[in-house]
């Protein structure tokens, strides 16, 4: 009998491609099924994007490149943090990475073992809990609660900080809830963490550029008190579609770079080279795109969202970020997960039960609105259909 080591007995996934597969057997089967379930934009990777990327090819950029990525592109990222934020960012801190998870998978790594906590939010990312329970670290939910307006609370938080505590990871604007976490309150969080000088900060804002109503996202970066424990996470895939290129980029403190560094050598080796030149001119070329995609996003937010609070027994917060709404459904008389369940096997409706983002997730459901206007008025009536038809007491 073949024995792998005991950290693959804790590792998790994310259910929402297990969801993904099942929606994909049953269309396969015939079947009509709307897919409010996977975090994707159903938007095409805009023409100027993909142009790039094959003229990199043409050129003959088919070689290795620098594990921490091209420097046109470090550059290229560290110029649009400061045009975005007006931050200074060198390029030397900048690492082009295959994807948002891998600068996860990094940080943890650096400080997760046993006996060390890592707090992450809860309902969040489930890689988080994933990858810290690999590790052997214990993971220390963070509660996001809907009552805050899925913000995280800097009192919370900080009342979370031990002795034994490594990393704070934080999601601001998040999956799955569409919480914005307001200045003040990141204020209050950074002002708190000086009593904890030892404790890094990982700071996911992969969907910085998604905000509504007025929402200004506040990044991290832009506090110099924290810079030098401050691991960022963002990346090109839901700013400009590009979920299948994997593009993401990470900024380190200057005390990890060279860890991070060698992590990169060790597993991928370096990003794809035709993909780097992409993301040099998503980042370099025109915005438009980006700003439609927005837009677009911000109408069916608008329509989701009312009509989530006509069916029965359902409420929803307004999301602030991101492209999800997280409804209450715990009047229903439903569980989470089995409602999920039952929408995609009896309505034909792809959703993610809130389980699947900490135990802090029950009673909620997620909807991705990276889907048609068309489709989610069709999603939700056949939610409200089911709903009448399967009323639980």
């Amino acid at each position: 009998m073949l024995h792998i080591t005991d950290a693959f007995s804790r590792i998790g996934e994310e259910n929402a491609f297990a969801v993904l597969a099942r929606a994909t057997e049953l269309q396969r089967q015939g079947k009509d099924i709307i897919n409010l379930g996977i975090g994707q934009p159903d938007f095409r990777t805009p023409e100027n994007i993909v142009e790039a990327a094959i003229k990199a090819l043409k050129d003959g950029h088919h070689g290795y490149t620098p594990a921490t990525g091209i420097l046109p592109l470090r550059e290229a990222v560290a110029a649009d943090l400061h045009k975005r934020f007006g931050v200074d960012v060198s390029p030397e801190l900048v690492m082009i990475v295959p994807g948002g998870k891998v600068t996860m998978f990094m940080a943890i790594l650096m400080f997760g073992e046993p006996g060390a906590d890592i707090l992450y939010p809860d309902p969040g990312f489930p890689i988080y809990r994933s990858m810290i329970e690999f590790t052997g670290a214990r993971a220390i939910p963070v509660p996001i609660r809907e009552e805050n307006g899925f913000a995280f609370s800097a009192e919370e938080t900080l009342s979370l900080i031990t002795p034994k505590t490594r990393l704070l990871i934080i999601n601001s604007p998040a999956n799955p809830t569409g919480g914005v976490t307001p200045k003040a309150e990141i204020d209050k969080l950074v002002k708190g963490l000086e009593r904890f000088p030892d404790v890094a900060i990982m700071s996911d804002e992969i969907y910085a550029q998604m905000t509504y109503d007025g929402e200004k996202h506040q990044t991290l970066l832009a506090y110099p008190e924290i810079r030098d424990r401050l691991v960022l996470l963002d990346g090109w895939s839901k700013t400009y579609a590009m979920t299948g290129w994997r593009m993401g980029y990470s900024v380190w403190p200057k005390p990890l770079y060279d860890a991070a560094r060698k992590l990169a050598v060790n597993s991928f080796s370096c990003v794809n080279a035709s993909a780097q030149y992409a993301g040099l001119e998503a980042l370099t070329g025109p915005q438009d795109a980006v700003h439609a995609m927005v837009q677009e996003f911000d109408r069916r937010r608008k329509v989701v969202i009312e009509g989530l609070n006509k069916l029965p027994n359902v409420s929803a917060a307004t999301p602030k970020g991101a492209f999800y709404a997280f409804p209450n459904i715990s009047k229903t008389g439903w569980r989470a997960k089995p409602l999920a369940s039952a929408l995609l096997e009896e309505a034909g409706v792809a959703t993610i039960g809130g389980p699947d983002f900490g135990v802090y997730g029950e009673g909620f459901i997620r909807l991705s609105y990276a889907n048609s206007t068309e489709n989610i008025v069709r999603a939700l009536e056949r939610i409200e259909k089911f709903l009448n038809e399967h009323a639980q007491k």
